[in-house]
């Protein structure tokens, strides 16, 4: 996927009889998906959604025509269509914030060892893992990832016991703020 869209919202179910569909939005403000029309799908599409219900993410999505959906059985064709925007829509980061597309591909290392790539960002309510290409799932937090070099695309990750397994204990590699220590 291009590096200058960032997955925005994802389209679900739909609602009523209508034409009216649910969104999973990944924006902090799910409001805020109206401003940043137009919205664009996997194969180019440009849509933009205006919100009906913000309680129950209920929107109306339109086409890049201005035209909405009027019935169900038109939005059971786009359930789970990904929506994106470009980067420049989007509020400046924090330091230390990262828009999931910036990680995923990133080459992952402890100490001198690459582990793979992160494959994909996941976020299931109880805090964010990166999963790596070697099947490891790695908890995306301060002390199990304290290095990101977003200019050598790489992060280093220092994994906890739970992961690792006790065999492999006795060479476990820790980070610390100033450098590496085995």
């Amino acid at each position: 996927m291009n590096q200058d869209l960032v997955l925005v919202c994802v389209v679900g179910r739909p609602h009523g009889v209508r034409g009216l569909v649910h969104i999973h939005s990944y924006v902090e403000d799910p409001i805020s998906l109206e401003r940043y029309a137009p919205l664009q799908d996997e194969q180019g599409r440009l849509w933009s959604l205006r919100w009906c219900n913000t309680k129950d993410n209920v929107a109306e999505l339109m086409r890049d025509n201005g035209e909405p959906f009027t019935n169900r059985s038109q939005v059971q064709e786009i359930i789970n269509t990904r929506l994106y925007v470009s980067r420049s829509a989007l509020p400046a980061l924090e330091e230390e914030e990262f828009y999931h597309v910036d990680l995923i591909g990133m080459e992952v290392f402890e100490g001198h060892l690459s582990l793979g790539h992160v494959v994909m960002v996941h976020d299931y309510g109880g805090g964010v893992s990166l999963e790596i290409s070697k099947g490891v799932f790695i908890p995306f937090t301060k002390a199990c990832v304290p290095r990101i070099d977003l200019k050598t695309r790489s992060l280093f990750v220092c994994r906890p016991i739970e992961i690792w397994g006790e065999e492999k204990q006795e060479t476990k590699t820790r980070f610390i703020a100033n450098g590496l220590v085995s």
